[in-house]
């Protein structure tokens, strides 16, 4: 392979920035428009928060909001998080409408069956497959360790991302508890992070809960590149004037230093 060959191979490995306002935080009742406003503002990807008032205790979006924020944003990359008890069921409803990507929850499988079949799912259904964890959920070697014995009936989170790695698009990892907005960024979720990040150089790593521009540092420097921000960008002022491509800039430029 000539060296030219090599440098890029390895300029397409490495991991960039990629900005995710959290449209939970927007305006509803203008859904189409806002979406529009975080895309001209610089977002990457939409991060669109889907609750069944099961997993977590909030009821927010389904794939019917999906189907018309795809009619009016063609291109726009739809990041779903669903935060419910049996994704699987909904699977399908979601390609349909237009989803480019899902993260469903370690937290709803058991066995590694069943995440193998969930993740196999949303590949066949021509989406992303991207697994998240809930800041209680352990990711470590010890944990890996613990649960050695019985791998395939009761896998850890390690251990289905090290099984899955190669079919995964990201892993995300929560920096507060699911279900509700505007919560303070737990700081002791960034070991996972660091962790992934030692393991997986080339992993998108996403964090979701409560980053901001004065969060956005911590997250950067343990190895995050996918930052989801709700308040953090609908909300980010300069001289009592809203200005998300500021909020948005400002955490780009941070993952960026952090990772050159």
């Amino acid at each position: 392979m000539s060296a030219e060959k090599v440098e890029q191979k390895q300029n397409d490995a490495k991991i960039k920035a990629i900005i995710c306002p959290s449209m939970l935080s927007c305006d509803f009742s203008n859904l189409s428009i806002e979406a529009e406003r975080m895309v001209k503002n610089g977002a990457d990807w939409l991060h669109m928060d889907v609750m069944d008032g099961h997993f977590v205790p909030n009821i927010t979006i389904g794939p019917v909001v999906i189907k018309w924020l795809r009619k009016s944003h063609e291109n726009v990359f739809l990041d779903c998080h669903l935060m419910v008890s049996d994704p699987m069921k909904w699977l399908e409803p979601f390609a349909k409408s237009g989803a480019n990507q899902i993260s469903y929850h370690y937290e709803t499988q058991r066995t590694m069956q069943e995440h193998r079949q969930i993740i196999d799912k949303i590949l066949s259904l021509n989406m992303k497959a991207s697994i998240a964890v809930k800041p209680k959920t352990e990711i470590s070697e010890s944990s890996s360790s613990s649960a050695a014995g019985d791998v395939e009936q009761a896998p850890s989170a390690l251990q289905v991302i090290e099984t899955f790695r190669e079919k995964l698009h990201q892993v995300l990892i929560m920096t507060v508890e699911p279900g509700f907005g505007g919560q303070k960024f737990m700081t002791d979720q960034m070991s996972k992070v660091q962790f992934l990040r030692k393991k997986y150089p080339d992993l998108n790593i996403q964090v979701d809960g409560g980053v901001n521009v004065s969060t956005i540092d911590a997250a950067a420097k343990a190895g995050a590149n996918v930052i989801v921000s709700g308040s953090g960008v609908f909300g980010y002022k300069e001289d009592n004037a809203l200005k998300p491509d500021k909020a948005i800039q400002i955490m780009r430029d941070s993952v960026n230093n952090a990772t050159n």
